[in-house]
C-alpha cells in the first residue's frame, strides 16, 4: 500500500476507472506488462485546440487528471499499484493548433505526476506529439504501458 499512501500524502484521489466507448477494452495485459488504451481527461476540463483555444497551462492539468485515470485503470488490472515495477512507455497526443509546438510541455502533466506517485518507477520512455483533431475536441489523449510483478 506504499502507492495508495503516497497518494494520500499529495493528497490526491484516483477516480471511477473510465469504461470503454467503443468496440475496444480499456487494459490488456500479456506477460507482465499492462497495456492502458488511450484516454482522455475527465469532464470539466476546457477542449479544443492547444495554443488557440485552451493555453499549454490548462492542457497540462488536463494532462495530469488522465495520469490519474490511467493509474486508476491499473489498479483495476492490477488490483494493487504497489504491483508496478516500472512505467515503460507514455504516449502523448495533443490536440495542436497548426503552429503550437509545446506538446512535450503539456504531456509533462502526466509524466509529472506519475514520477510524484510512483518515484523510479515512474519514469518512463515517452513520445509527445501533435494531432490535428482527437475525439471530442478533448486537449490530451494518452496511453501508457506499464511493467509489474
Amino acid at each position: 500500500m506504499r502507492i495508495e499512501e503516497r497518494l494520500k500524502e499529495l493528497k490526491l484521489e484516483l477516480p471511477e476507472p473510465v469504461q470503454p466507448g467503443g468496440s475496444y477494452v480499456r487494459y490488456q495485459i500479456t506477460g507482465n506488462l499492462l497495456f492502458i488504451s488511450g484516454t482522455g481527461p475527465a469532464d470539466g476540463h476546457p477542449t479544443g485546440k492547444v495554443g488557440k483555444d485552451v493555453s499549454p497551462e490548462d492542457a497540462n492539468k488536463a494532462a495530469r487528471s488522465v495520469a490519474l485515470q490511467l493509474l486508476a485503470t491499473a489498479k483495476q488490472a492490477l488490483g494493487d499499484l504497489d504491483r508496478i515495477t516500472k512505467t515503460i512507455k507514455v504516449l502523448g497526443m495533443v490536440n495542436s493548433a497548426p503552429d503550437f509546438g509545446g506538446q512535450p510541455g503539456v504531456i509533462n502533466g502526466c509524466s509529472d505526476l506519475l514520477v510524484e506517485v510512483l518515484g523510479d518507477a515512474g519514469k518512463h520512455t515517452r513520445s509527445a506529439v501533435g494531432f490535428v483533431a482527437l475525439p471530442n475536441q478533448i486537449t490530451v489523449e494518452i496511453e501508457a504501458t506499464f511493467e509489474f510483478a
